[in-house]
């Protein structure tokens, strides 16, 4: 699990302002009527006009640059891109990524813009950054009880945190799409056998036999459902009274029961239901939406990228695109090239985005700017 401090946090955007109304999002798509999606929180309103970008006939492209041009959802298809499976059925790809196209996104536009405004706090050391989760989600693994323990391992984390450093926890999942994994050789050889490597739930399966290791497209459905499964049982934890701070006592994970560790959490907890029952006693109300829910969002490696342009979503209030298959995306240590197809992709997101770097051994993720095209310039 990662823990980074807002001592190794640099601003994401120049400007930190969020609209007032929250957005419909469409997808941008030739020949196709685009899709529209609204907030639950606001009431509907007819869909601005949106701008189009034309899909290219192929899902991965690995060509040399071609020198500069404008941004789209698909430019990052003449540049040349590492770390993606080669698909033996390219038909059977590009129909999972036109059905992927017509998905509701799995996060909204308003609630990215929300993380980027708390991320400017950290940033500013007004806030504290916690990231935590699995190394790659899989489908075996995938259950209600382990998303809850997640979960409360972060608000356990986030508590200890605010309640030491007297300042706001701005805390972030890796999960609800972090499925897919670089791979630092494209096969794997065992007694002999040479196969393509695992490279995820999302991509192929880890069992060492030809079926399971050839990337099956059909995959990528099953990570947006799980993704969406995930994100809709940790709104209802984090909405529902399950992050309710007269909670916090209950956060305590069983295998910590007889731990030094556990001990000293529920020293902490104490303490802070000792502060909850003196505003109870001087009345002040405990039973504020402050109090009894909490903000979470989720990140993931932004590796796959045909997976990625299909969750990319045309803003119509900001007029910006989004990566709706997270809040916040960041871009790996194997992908971080300047000229590379992963940061001509993410340059045109508006979403909070990170590097990874490892350094003396440990790996951090550092919030960035890479939007280094202006948005109102690209397409």
């Amino acid at each position: 699990m990662a823990l980074v401090g807002s001592t190794s946090i640099t601003p994401t955007k120049s400007s930190f302002v969020q609209p007032q109304s929250q957005p419909f999002i469409t997808k941008p798509r030739s020949n196709i009527h685009p899709i529209s999606a609204v907030h639950a929180a606001d009431s509907a309103k007819p869909p601005s006009a949106v701008k189009t970008t034309t899909k290219a006939p192929e899902p991965v492209l690995k060509t040399s640059n071609v020198g500069p041009q404008k941004w789209t959802v698909d430019s990052w298809k003449s540049k040349k891109a590492l770390q993606l499976p080669e698909y033996p059925d390219k038909e059977e790809l590009e129909s999972v990524l036109k059905t992927l196209d017509d998905f509701p996104p799995i996060v909204f536009a308003g609630e990215a813009r929300s993380l980027e405004e708390r991320l400017a706090e950290a940033a500013m050391g007004k806030a504290f950054l916690l990231q935590g989760g699995d190394c790659a989600e899989s489908f075996k693994e995938f259950n209600a009880n382990n998303i809850r323990d997640t979960f409360r391992i972060l608000l356990q984390m986030g508590v200890v945190l605010m309640f030491g450093g007297q300042m706001p926890v701005v805390k972030v999942g890796r999960m609800a799409g972090q499925f897919a994994k670089p791979r630092s050789d494209p096969f794997e050889e065992k007694n002999g056998v040479k196969l393509p490597s695992y490279r995820g739930d999302n991509v192929n399966g880890d069992a060492f036999d030809e079926k399971s290791r050839n990337p099956d497209p059909q995959r990528l459905i099953r990570a947006y459902c799980q993704s969406a499964a995930t994100l809709n049982l940790l709104r209802a934890f984090a909405t529902g009274g399950y992050a309710a701070m007269q909670r916090v006592t209950q956060w305590n994970l069983d295998f910590t029961e007889h731990s030094e560790q556990g001990d000293r959490y529920r020293e902490l907890a104490h303490r802070v239901d000792e502060a909850l029952g003196f505003m109870s006693a001087a009345g002040l109300t405990v039973d504020h939406p402050i109090m009894t829910t909490t903000e979470f969002w989720t990140s993931h490696e932004c590796l796959l990228l045909p997976y990625e342009q299909s969750l990319t979503r045309l803003d119509s209030t900001s007029g910006l695109y989004y990566d709706c298959s997270a809040h916040f995306l960041w871009v790996g240590e194997r992908t971080r090239q300047l000229d590379g197809a992963h940061v001509e992709f993410l340059k045109g997101v508006a979403n909070p985005l990170g590097i990874k770097v490892i350094t003396f051994g440990f790996q951090l993720v550092y919030l960035m700017r890479l939007n280094y095209v202006s948005h109102d310039k690209c397409g």
